[in-house]
């Protein structure tokens, strides 16, 4: 069972680099970063950065910065990997630096999301799985990923465009995650709709939601961080560089769970062992009850 946790977060809603360009600029923000301290007086242990960050010049379906995407692509076990794992070890924190172009043997690239652990190891790495098609042209994934930090919980990822298919948070909480990091890098008006559904998945899934947007002029901001019950933690003001550091204890969603949302719903308990199956015809499956648990 995990165990679960206050975890104090640091969501940095800031200024993407440059295609090709040194990662020291990239290492004084993590460093930054990493200095400051919560509203409890306490640094980040996790901190995560938006989309794209470390690739942050070009439009979306724009063919150069495609290529030069391609072209500066990782395999997530070169000199990259080995600098992003060192910043998180000088540092002690777990890292995610927003997505990076994963190299796809088979051709293209993937949009994955890297996660290094305090010891600086490469820990779990998830690949978009819903491109947002027709503008960008990665590979799209097509598995799950979460990870654990000891003693504070489970953490799934799902990047940008993702949050828009309910399926993909739903399975990241029925694999037990307490917090959704989503990274995005939205330009678009729709930032207001992406808002609501950080708030929408928190509340079907009762997990914490965290959304992060770059800010102007590679993102509009607007950050947010959501509790299990769909309240809004702290969200960013503006489009301006700022970082949210909140300490959130992820044991609120075990307790959200046994209480219910409003003290009313429990969504996890909502089919029970010995009733008939639900066809899902679009999924060419069903909802069978033995298996509506979270797998802890």
């Amino acid at each position: 069972m995990t165990t679960r946790g206050a975890l104090t977060i640091a969501l940095a809603q800031m200024s993407q680099m440059p295609i090709g360009k040194p990662l020291g600029a990239f290492e004084n923000d993590v460093r930054r970063v990493a200095s400051m301290r919560s509203g409890e007086g306490l640094r980040p242990e996790l901190i995560v950065f938006p989309e794209m960050h470390l690739y942050g010049t070009g439009e979306l379906d724009d063919e150069r910065s495609y290529r030069a995407q391609c072209a500066s692509a990782t395999d997530l076990h070169d000199g990259l990997a080995a600098k992003l794992g060192g910043i998180a070890r000088e540092l002690g924190v777990w890292l995610i630096p927003g997505t990076v172009a994963e190299r796809n043997p088979a051709g293209g690239i993937f949009n994955t999301a890297p996660v290094f652990s305090p010891k600086g190891e490469l820990v779990a790495s998830y690949r978009k799985i819903c491109p947002w098609r027709p503008f960008e042209r990665y590979t799209p994934g097509d598995s799950f990923t979460t990870f654990d930090i000891p003693g504070k919980g489970r953490i799934g990822i799902m990047i940008c465009y993702d949050a828009w298919f309910p399926e993909i948070s739903r399975q990241l909480a029925w694999q037990g995650v307490d917090l959704i990091i989503n990274p995005v890098r939205t330009t678009t008006p729709d930032r207001v709709q992406e808002l609501i559904l950080a708030r929408a998945n928190a509340i079907v899934n009762q997990t914490f939601v965290a959304s992060l947007n770059a800010p102007a002029p590679q993102g509009v901001g607007q950050s947010t961080l959501v509790d299990p019950e769909g309240a809004v933690i702290e969200s960013s003001e503006g489009d301006g560089e700022q970082v949210i550091i909140r300490t959130i204890d992820l044991d609120a969603v075990r307790l959200v769970r046994e209480r219910g949302t409003a003290g009313s719903n429990r969504m996890w308990e909502q089919f029970h062992p010995g009733e008939p199956s639900i066809p899902l015809p679009l999924y060419g499956g069903a909802i069978i009850p033995e298996r509506w648990r979270i797998q802890d």
